[in-house]
């Protein structure tokens, strides 16, 4: 039997992503966010939410543009740290020795040493209470060759990207790869499903 928790956002897991941006004197910043996702295909977008009182805030309202870093398990104590205190008052990359790189593409900047990034221009700005949402038109992913597969894309086991539990507040790595997907549920398709399924 199933126990109601309650209205909380306890979606599992979420991704442990580092956005980077701009302040008013074009110093980087960097900060950790759960509450995003890809949202759009065509435009290729993406979503992420911020609090109001976070200084990354009000530099992506200045910038209209801010970059997604995917860090790995390796950089798990710099992540955790540019999560733990704001960049009003600490330098985030002197104090973890990570490397901002500006974007040539959009008015922010990335994480050299992160296999993964986005660069993303700002598109549309929704309030919803405790947390802006910037929604954002990825213009440009960088990886590093050492990730990629045998199609050019990342691959996530070589990422090697942190997720959180906001249940726990604890973060993971990945599990083991099971399938490729498309493939399992093929299993549950009778003659015809599949028929049409091929022929859609």
């Amino acid at each position: 039997m199933k126990k109601s928790l309650g209205a909380k956002p306890l979606a599992l897991p979420s991704p442990v992503w580092v956005i980077g941006s701009y302040d008013s004197h074009q110093q980087p910043n960097i900060m950790v966010i759960s509450w995003g996702g890809i949202c759009c295909t065509t435009p290729p977008c993406v979503a992420i939410s911020i609090r109001k009182t976070r200084s990354t805030h009000t530099n992506i309202m200045k910038h209209n543009a801010f970059t997604i870093n995917i860090p790995s398990r390796r950089h798990l104590v710099e992540t955790d740290y540019a999560g733990l205190v704001s960049g009003i008052n600490f330098d985030k990359f002197s104090a973890t020795g990570l490397t901002a790189v500006k974007s040539s593409l959009v008015n922010a900047p990335f994480v050299k040493e992160f296999s993964l990034i986005m660069e993303c221009e700002l598109l549309h700005i929704i309030d919803i209470g405790s947390h802006t949402q910037f929604i954002a038109k990825i213009l440009d992913v960088k990886a590093d060759e050492a990730v990629l597969g045998n199609n050019g894309l990342p691959v996530a086991e070589k990422v090697d990207p942190i997720i959180s539990s906001a249940c726990d507040s604890a973060y993971y790595a990945l599990g083991d790869y099971l399938e490729r997907a498309y493939s399992p549920g093929m299993a549950l398709l009778e003659g015809p499903q599949l028929w049409t399924l091929k022929n859609s």
